[in-house]
Formats: C-alpha cells, sequence, structure tokens
C-alpha cells in the first residue's frame, strides 16, 4: 500500500533559556491513503508540534518527513509551499473564516490564489459544499452560519486542492455533542470518500471509534497506533 504521510525518527527542538525543549523526540509515524488516525495526549505532548512538522510549517531538527513519496527536506522553501498547497489539507480548530465572504467565496479564494480558472473552480466548490452538507448554506456568510456549519466549510475548503494528506486540528474543541459527532463522521466519510490520509489530534475520546487507529503522544513521543476496540451506534 502506498504511504501518504510518513515520518522518520523526527525531532523538534526549540531553544528554551539556557536549555532545550525537545518537542518531538525520535517520531515515526505512518498513514495511508484512506486510514484515519486519531492522535491523543495531554497539553504540551507535542501534538500541535507533530502536525506543525507533518504540514511543512515548520521544520523538524533531525529526521525525515515524506508526503506522498516525496522527500520534503530535500525542497526549496518555495517548492516547500507548493507541495503544501498541492497536497496538504489543514482543518484548523477555528474556521478563521472571513467574515465579509460567503461560503463558496471561502472556497474560492484559495483557488484564486492558486491561478485556477474561476468557472471550474466554483463547479468545484459548490460540488465541496454539497458534500459536507451546505448546498443551501453556500451563499451565506459566517455570521449566518451556525459553528458546527462554519466547520463544514472549514473541511470543504481544505478539500479544495484534493489534498493526499488531512491535518485536522481539534475540530470538535467549540461544539456540542451532536455537532461534534456529526463533524467527526464528516471526516470519515471524506477519508473514504476522498482516499486522504487524515491525522486529527482531539481531546474528545469518545468518538475515537470513528477512526481507524488511535496513538498517543507524551513528552514528545507517540506510541504504536491501536485500533479502536468498537464503533459507536
Amino acid at each position: 500500500m502506498n504511504t501518504a504521510l510518513n515520518l522518520v525518527n523526527v525531532s523538534l527542538e526549540y531553544p528554551d533559556g539556557g536549555s532545550v525543549l525537545k518537542a518531538l523526540d525520535g517520531v515515526n509515524l505512518t498513514v495511508h491513503p484512506s486510514e484515519f488516525l486519531s492522535l491523543v495526549g495531554p497539553s504540551g505532548s507535542g501534538k500541535s508540534s507533530l502536525l506543525a512538522v507533518a504540514a511543512t510549517l515548520v521544520k523538524p531538527t533531525a529526521g525525515l518527513v515524506m508526503i506522498d513519496g516525496q522527500d520534503v527536506s530535500a525542497l526549496k522553501e518555495a517548492e516547500r509551499t507548493a507541495l503544501r498547497r498541492d497536497k496538504v489539507g489543514i482543518i484548523f480548530q477555528q474556521p478563521n473564516l472571513l467574515p465579509s465572504l460567503t461560503a463558496v467565496e471561502q472556497l474560492l479564494i484559495r483557488e484564486h490564489l492558486r491561478g485556477n480558472l474561476l468557472k471550474q473552480a466554483r463547479r468545484t466548490a459548490e460540488g465541496l459544499l454539497e458534500v459536507v452538507g451546505l448546498s443551501a448554506a453556500a451563499h451565506k456568510r459566517p455570521h449566518q452560519l451556525s459553528g458546527g456549519q462554519r466547520q463544514r466549510v472549514n473541511i470543504a475548503r481544505a478539500l479544495m486542492g484534493n489534498p493526499t494528506v488531512l491535518l485536522v486540528d481539534e475540530p470538535t474543541a467549540a461544539l456540542d455533542h451532536e455537532r461534534s459527532e456529526s463533524i467527526v463522521r464528516l471526516l470519515r466519510q471524506v477519508t473514504d470518500e476522498f482516499s486522504t490520509a487524515t491525522v486529527m489530534v482531539t481531546h474528545d475520546t469518545e468518538f475515537l471509534p470513528l477512526t481507524d487507529a488511535v496513538s498517543t503522544m507524551r513528552d514528545g513521543r507517540i506510541s504504536p497506533a491501536l485500533i479502536p476496540t468498537a464503533q459507536p451506534n
């Protein structure tokens, strides 16, 4: 099976006064297409650092980061930016939608920056909003959407480039139980439908059985992935 995301012996260090803080300590992680991995662990354990390195936003101090078979460390900055744009979808905890744009325009602004044809991009955007259940809200602005709907726009926006890897940071943190479950189920759906390698950082363990595997981080180290034992109703 092809590997979409592969981290090999990755370490990340920051200066911390007169010492060094090791945010990641020899992390190894492999995620395949259509695989949905949950990442759990206490605050400060290195989860956000792992996402930042996997997203190519931060260069590791040591180790290898491979996305879709490509060694990220061998790329120049402009090439790394292009790879991130074309291969990586990022879903932040807060949707950070532009208040003046409608839901469909939130998706189109990214394609405008890519230089893609607007007509073709609009068809793609409208199709993705249908996938996430927001066809009827395509022309609504963020203040007209619920928290769950804004997160769905966030997910659709991350899928615009047909990414190989989907990185998700605490997508249910600001949502109630019902909306949280619907968002995780949606992530399960798009992982299967778009064959993304999805990594979700979460503190909400109730919905872990919707994912394929769970890894735990502590003190910058990651445990081998475990398969959840049951699916929620």
